[in-house]
């Protein structure tokens, strides 16, 4: 009588991954109790970056790492939805959803322009277009899904939206004091214009009142990645008839996100809930920031030339300035 070992080995598989992002996870919360101003959010992608450029990770951390990556980030993306406070995100307006589609649409056609002018590979000024423009990596992924490009490419894409969704996580913050805005239209500038929802997790975190409405903006781009890969598969489709897996219309997570926020709305849940929710989201978070931090190879991207990093630099200052501009304009 044979017994199958098949779930084992799929549950072993993850274990070196967890474990190490565990570890990670752990880190990074203690550094955050001892420094409350330092959020473990920002101690666990840095944590990643130079756990994954010091040492060379062993193989077996790969599938770990991965469902970090997406499946807990995105778990923990679901449960920011109970942060979110309705009322908060229906008071900033039609100007608000109309500045979020400007910045996606001007910031994909602009640096999808930089990217020829440049001299940067048209398949890797897409993914780099989409990522930068709509939701960092998930977006970069959902592209390569309709639009399948070189993996090396991909995995460029995917370390540009990485590093310069890092730097821009650490100068909004910064850059912060030297403006006039309210909490509220700081959640404003940076949901609209951090790459990776996480990102804007930890951008948004050290200013009290404007993580919910960064998220809220964030998501309202997110949710502008169907149309866009709607676009492009019917383009592809006036080339040659498209193959392989679709990716759906909206991100579950993003349903969940907004899920989780209508359970908020009806303040039928107990401050012990929330305060447990809490805690149990900013750990997935974390575990999702490490993750994300590895996919930083810093010498896979200097090899990349000056070309894709000044593409990746431009792009980011671009929705980073069009988004403030028309923070700053609707005020």
């Amino acid at each position: 009588m044979g017994i199958t070992r098949a779930t084992p080995r799929t549950t072993d598989s993850v274990l070196p991954g967890l474990a190490l992002v565990a570890c990670g996870v752990a880190v990074a919360v203690v550094v955050s109790l001892l420094q409350p101003s330092i959020s473990a959010l920002t101690v666990a992608v840095l944590l990643g970056a130079v756990v994954a450029n010091v040492v060379t990770l062993p193989k077996s951390t790969a599938p770990g790492i991965r469902l970090a990556g997406r499946r807990l980030l995105r778990l923990g993306v679901v449960l920011l939805g109970l942060k979110l406070v309705v009322q908060d995100v229906l008071k900033l307006g039609y100007e608000v959803l109309a500045l979020a589609v400007v910045a996606v649409v001007v910031t994909f056609v602009v640096t999808r322009w930089l990217g020829r002018l440049l001299g940067v590979g048209e398949g890797l000024s897409l993914l780099i277009a989409t990522g930068f423009s709509i939701c960092g990596a998930s977006a970069v992924a959902a592209m390569n899904s309709v639009r399948e490009q070189d993996e090396e490419d991909v995995a460029k894409a995917l370390g540009l939206v990485t590093l310069f969704g890092t730097i821009a996580m650490f100068s909004l913050p910064a850059l912060y004091s030297l403006t006039s805005l309210s909490p509220t239209r700081y959640g404003v500038w940076a949901g609209g214009s951090v790459h990776e929802v996480a990102q804007v997790v930890a951008a948004a975190g050290p200013v009290s009142g404007a993580l919910a409405i960064a998220v809220a903006v964030k998501l309202t781009r997110v949710v502008l990645l169907a149309p866009m890969l709607a676009a492009v598969s019917f383009a592809e489709r006036l080339k040659y008839p498209a193959t392989g897996q679709r990716p759906p219309l909206v991100p579950l997570f993003v349903i969940g996100f907004l899920a989780m926020a209508a359970v908020r709305a009806t303040g039928l849940l107990p401050d012990v809930v929330l305060t447990t929710a809490t805690f149990v989201d900013n750990v997935l978070l974390a575990a999702g920031m490490f993750a994300l931090g590895t996919a930083v190879r810093l010498r896979s991207l200097l090899r990349s030339g000056p070309a894709v990093l000044l593409l990746g630099l431009l792009s980011t200052v671009l929705i980073a300035v069009l988004v403030l501009t028309g923070t700053v304009l609707i005020s």
